[in-house]
């Protein structure tokens, strides 16, 4: 009896009474469902990165958005899903500076994927709206440097919030949940409106224009009213069905924020609990959302897809092949 309590018990030099999670036939269902979302998360993205910069055809304007998307997703799969797998099943998070970045990983993450929704959304509002100066304002330069903008904000911002809670980290004490910070009111505050209501006012405002230019576009189609008579410049039909594609995304992303948020917003814990890890783990699996879209919208990605798996993708030449009609 004394042997089973022992083999219980968290390897703690300040604290023998820490017990890990019990390995329940419940709890190695859950390591192992988790572990897989991480594996798809890692495998989806992947391909996403490796179709967009292998295939010259690929790397539009909007397709580099989604590739830094797919860059934060991957990294949500490598680095913040392992760490908050190992959290779920361990009494302890062994170092301080591992804990630190953990954490630090993770904000920067989670901003820089918020701020490519909102460049995402801004893409397609100036491409519906604006069809005619869409190829001068949107180019691939100016998309590269928000993209690198986007990322340089995330690690300054992310910094900044974290800069105090991280150096007061302490695992002495080193048992279930106790790799935590706590932001304090003004932090929070302002990551509430920064990252939350900030961000999803301006995408949900951009997408209410673009569904009004699409409205207004399919009632003139109906009406068999020509561009010319109503001074209207028709959107290209792949322009549309790419605002419907990401519309979707955008769609998915904020559901899956909310639940993280709306606890915050209405003054409850969130620092520990079954249900905040569940609100956690949903918006980390936005990140295997967002190429399962790709692949049931984007004729491209499956066509690519075929091609990587298929390794044709090592043919000389293939960088060329057409992957868009």
């Amino acid at each position: 009896m004394e042997s089973v309590e022992a083999a219980d018990l968290c390897i703690s030099s300040l604290n023998t009474s820490c017990r890990s999670m019990s390995v329940t036939p419940e709890a190695m269902f859950i390591k192992t469902l988790l572990s897989c979302i991480a594996l798809l998360t890692v495998t989806l993205n992947l391909l996403v990165i490796i179709s967009i910069s292998h295939f010259r055809q690929l790397q539009t304007p909007t397709n580099l958005i989604l590739l830094s998307l797919a860059v934060s997703d991957l990294l949500v799969g490598l680095t913040v899903m392992p760490f908050a797998i190992i959290l779920l099943q361990s009494c302890g998070f062994q170092g301080k500076i591992s804990c630190a970045l953990s954490y630090l990983s993770g904000f920067i993450l989670t901003s820089a994927s918020v701020g490519n929704m909102v460049l995402i959304s801004m893409d397609r509002y100036v491409a519906i709206c604006y069809p005619l100066h869409y190829s001068s304002m949107v180019t691939p330069s100016r998309v590269k440097t928000c993209m690198s903008l986007c990322w340089i904000c995330s690690v300054i911002y992310s910094v900044i919030i974290l800069k105090d809670n991280l150096s007061q980290i302490d695992l002495s004490n080193s048992c279930y949940h106790e790799c935590t910070i706590v932001i304090n009111y003004i932090s929070g505050a302002v990551d509430l409106l920064l990252t939350f209501f900030g961000p999803v006012t301006v995408i949900i405002v951009l997408y209410v224009r673009v569904f009004m230019v699409a409205v207004s576009q399919a009632r003139v189609m109906r009406s068999q009213i020509s561009a010319v008579e109503t001074n209207i410049v028709t959107v290209k039909k792949s322009e549309m069905r790419a605002a419907r594609t990401l519309g979707i995304v955008l769609l998915v992303f904020i559901l899956c924020l909310c639940p993280y948020y709306i606890p915050s917003i209405a003054g409850q814990d969130t620092t520990a609990g079954l249900e905040s890890s569940v609100q956690l783990w949903l918006f980390y699996c936005n990140s295997s959302f967002n190429p399962l879209i790709y692949a049931f919208f984007y004729p491209w990605f499956r066509k690519a897809v075929k091609v990587i798996v298929s390794l044709q993708i090592l043919h000389p030449g293939s960088h060329v092949a057409k992957m868009m009609l």
